[in-house]
């Protein structure tokens, strides 16, 4: 939770807060190993580990009362009646700004990446979730798919205010020694961390040119110049994740540093900035 880093930065500078996903029941989450590092990143099998709802309205949600950063709550459920429920609970908090959908968890048995990867199963439940709440719609898409284009299109004929993107891509690692997942029971988690950033990078290119919503970057932002690459290719906000591990100023010094090149290259606003990529425009790609 962002309580953890108030020791390490005024939480206040940040543009956004996205907490983790919340589901309606609380959730223990996957067996151990939970989580193993691999080249250029992490691959975890956390398993919506989460309070649920009631508990997260009642105890982590008064914490943000003294922050003026906007809170943004992605959830997750196992039917779509779980986030229609979810989202209509969060609507009555006026704490909350923002709702992000997590539909592309690549570690839960039931539900998760399901919503992501079936258009009519994604076109139903934004739509579904839409009709719920007022408040600012983000889906949180999935790179484990033919094309990710269309996905962000049904997003925006849905009425979702904005798509963030990528969640994780599915990966696995083996012990060689036991033959045996570095993950234990789990098998397989989520790839996380610098290793995916070329991937989501190229999503979002893509998705940006494809819809007029706000596109939100995620994946392997470590850096400063990490974040420069999102935006140039359009995104117009970032999201940190992985790396705030390694740095939890991370996210502070990516804020500070884009605000010198903005003005070294006499930039006044992030749209000068922004779908500046200069590549070959190929409308097949």
């Amino acid at each position: 939770m962002p309580k953890s880093y108030a020791s390490f930065m005024d939480l206040n500078l940040l543009g956004a807060i996205v907490v983790k996903t919340i589901t309606l029941k609380p959730r223990v989450g996957s067996y151990p190993h939970r989580s193993t590092e691999v080249a250029s990143g992490l691959l975890a099998s956390i398993g919506l580990q989460n309070v649920g709802i009631k508990r997260f309205i009642e105890d982590k949600l008064p914490f943000f009362e003294e922050l003026n950063t906007p809170l943004i709550v992605n959830i997750g459920g196992e039917s779509i009646e779980d986030y229609v429920g979810l989202a209509q609970l969060l609507d009555q908090q006026a704490l909350v700004r923002g709702i992000e959908l997590n539909v592309s968890c690549p570690n839960v048995r039931k539900g998760g990446m399901h919503f992501g990867v079936d258009p009519e199963v994604l076109r139903e439940l934004v739509s579904r979730v839409r009709q719920v709440t007022g408040k600012a719609l983000v889906v949180k898409l999935t790179p484990v798919v033919t094309d990710i284009r269309p996905f962000g299109e049904i997003c925006q004929r849905q009425g979702a205010d904005a798509v963030s993107l990528i969640n994780a891509p599915v990966g696995m690692a083996v012990d060689i020694k036991t033959r045996r997942s570095r993950l234990g029971k789990n098998l397989t988690g989520g790839l996380t961390g610098p290793a995916i950033k070329p991937l989501a990078l190229c999503c979002v290119w893509r998705v940006c040119r494809t819809v007029d919503l706000p596109v939100i970057g995620i994946g392997g932002i470590s850096s400063l110049e990490d974040a420069l690459e999102f935006f140039i290719a359009g995104a117009c906000a970032v999201q940190v994740g992985t790396w705030n591990f390694i740095n939890p100023r991370i996210t502070l010094e990516i804020i500070e540093g884009l605000k010198k090149y903005m003005e070294d290259h006499r930039l006044r606003t992030l749209a000068e900035l922004r779908g500046t990529f200069g590549g070959t425009d190929t409308k097949g790609q």
